[in-house]
């Protein structure tokens, strides 16, 4: 049976994605990184958690990708806590075309400009 081991995110500047990164979620590298190639894990105390592979890139950002992160979070003011937390890390708001009317998530690009969401897990439509 196969199992989801890494999420792989293409990044121009590796020291600032893994800067971003490991300060957003609290993960750390599994290993020394190299110039081209980082794999970022929970902390060992944390327990489970899928792990995020950070690799060296020239593809451009996707303006509507096809993959993305979402990260949840328990509650409206969680999800507006870590949006602005995120946001003072070096992520920015995405001025997103496709939001529906009651949306449950925020839109915010990374360091390198990859889409991810935040998500408000209590919200209801």
């Amino acid at each position: 049976m196969l199992r989801l081991g890494s999420v792989v995110l293409g990044v121009s500047d590796l020291p600032r994605a893994v800067a971003f990164w490991t300060a957003a979620l609290g993960y750390v590298p599994r290993e020394d990184q190299d110039d081209e190639w980082v794999v970022l894990v929970p902390p060992a105390n944390s327990g489970a958690g899928v792990q995020i592979a950070l690799g060296t890139s020239e593809s451009p950002v996707e303006e509507h990708p096809r993959v993305h992160l979402d990260l949840y979070a328990d509650d409206a003011a969680e999800q507006a806590a870590e949006v602005e937390r995120l946001v003072a890390l070096g992520a920015h708001r995405v001025d997103w075309d496709l939001y529906p009317d009651d949306p449950d998530f925020i839109v915010l690009a990374d360091t390198e400009g990859n889409r991810f969401c935040v998500i408000d897990t209590t919200h209801s439509s």
